[in-house]
């Protein structure tokens, strides 16, 4: 897997799941077809009057969600910042040529109230749950960086193997100490609940 690879099922996905936060600092979430991507970016159409909008300008930090019918969720993350006008009104014209619907919800000329977002520095997690062991990696774009998640196994560890014994994806490897192959790691975090000298670490 790859974040091209990433990016490319998100399209075909269609339908995305965007979260921000209200005013109130209470999450929304909403689904999204009025996409486009490009260049490892994600442009995406709303009207100005709409919640969201309002949401997106007053904390640009966004979440975006899609699963596929193979059980992988791809989760992107990142800032939306609205493009430059000059550049509006291109994007608007590119999102409706490859979503026709959108004509029958703005018609005419009335989407000239909409605005065009671009996300471009992102943090993509890939989380497939149609194998086994499970698969996991993250990828960037832009200026992005990863965010640690998940367990480690420190120093502390007197290699009883109790959390290799405990681990639904059995992806804990034995050694001085025992070692976690973070790519299968389901982060449910059983590893650090049976460890009996909490040498297992949250990250």
């Amino acid at each position: 897997m790859d974040k091209e690879t990433c990016l490319k099922k998100l399209g075909y996905v269609g339908v995305l799941a965007f979260a921000t936060v209200d005013k109130s600092n209470k999450p929304q979430v909403r689904n999204i077809s009025a996409i486009h991507i490009e260049n490892e970016k994600i442009y995406f159409f709303t009207a100005r009057g709409k919640n969201f909008c309002r949401e997106l300008l007053s904390n640009e930090n966004v979440q975006i969600l899609g699963y596929t019918k193979y059980k992988e969720m791809i989760r992107v993350s990142g800032k939306a910042i609205p493009v430059s006008d000059s550049e509006q009104k291109k994007y608007i014209d590119i999102i409706f040529s490859e979503q026709p619907y959108l004509y029958n919800v703005y018609p005419d000329n009335t989407n000239e109230i909409g605005i065009i977002f671009v996300i471009e520095n992102m943090e993509i997690e890939y989380f497939n749950l149609g194998v086994n062991p499970i698969f996991r990696e993250c990828y960037t774009t832009g200026k992005a960086e990863i965010t640690e998640k998940g367990y480690y196994i420190s120093d502390l560890c007197i290699s009883c193997g109790k959390c290799a014994k405990n681990c639904p994806q059995r992806c804990i490897e034995q050694g001085e100490p025992y070692k976690i192959q973070q790519e299968h790691c389901l982060h449910c975090g059983n590893c650090f609940e049976k460890c009996p000298v909490s040498a297992v670490i949250r990250k």
